[in-house]
């Protein structure tokens, strides 16, 4: 998608957005994790709601391991059908095939539509092929389901960013930091944006 307007500098962001999704969909495809009864799933819960609060306390160095529990977590979907859907989406976008992605994700999203993680990535299907205004659809429903995915709201503020709304893209990305203070993307997304944002509301 062309936006009118979009300088050097948003050429930059989209880049970078591009290399974090990579990355985030790199690292999604070897958390696949089957979980199949009501009581794991209670406990997983209980674990979110634990290491959420951990991630706000934790060191650098220990949010590292706390965050690729919460993204396994939250790959779990209780049903072995949806687990194969979310793999071959996660495989097809691996091998730079977005539309087959699409197409198995929309299935996911068809057969388990409160699963969050299938909306998550989904999006990150439709930002690779430039769809922002799916994109953003698809990742303001996984938050809706999953409030505390901060890669989702981080990725809402990437969209934000490229169409031009500094306000809304710096809203979500200390959104995203108050949940992972130790994320270095958004970290970075704040720092640069901030100053940005700030001065021209003077």
């Amino acid at each position: 998608m062309d936006i009118p307007g979009r300088n050097a500098t948003l050429n930059i962001v989209m880049g970078i957005a591009i290399i974090n999704l990579k990355r985030t969909v790199a690292a999604l495809f070897v958390t696949v994790i089957f979980s199949t009864s009501s009581l794991a799933q209670q406990a997983d819960s209980r674990d979110e709601s634990e290491l959420l609060q951990q991630l706000v306390q934790s060191t650098p160095e220990q949010a590292v391991g706390i965050d690729r529990q919460l993204k396994a977590l939250w790959s779990q979907s209780g049903s072995a059908s949806a687990d194969l859907l979310l793999e071959r989406g996660r495989e097809a976008l691996d091998d730079g095939d977005t539309v087959a992605a699409i197409e198995h994700l929309t299935a996911l999203t068809d057969h388990a539509p409160g699963f969050a993680e299938g909306w998550h990535l989904r999006a990150s299907a439709f930002f690779g092929m430039d769809r922002f205004g799916m994109a953003a659809a698809d990742l303001e429903h996984a938050i809706t389901l999953n409030p505390n995915n901060y890669e989702a709201i981080f990725g809402l503020g990437l969209i934000f960013e490229i169409i031009e709304q500094p306000d809304k893209a710096l809203e979500a990305y200390e959104r995203a930091l108050a949940i992972h203070p130790h994320h270095e993307e958004v970290t970075n997304a704040v720092n640069r944006l901030k100053p940005q944002v700030e001065g021209s509301a003077l």
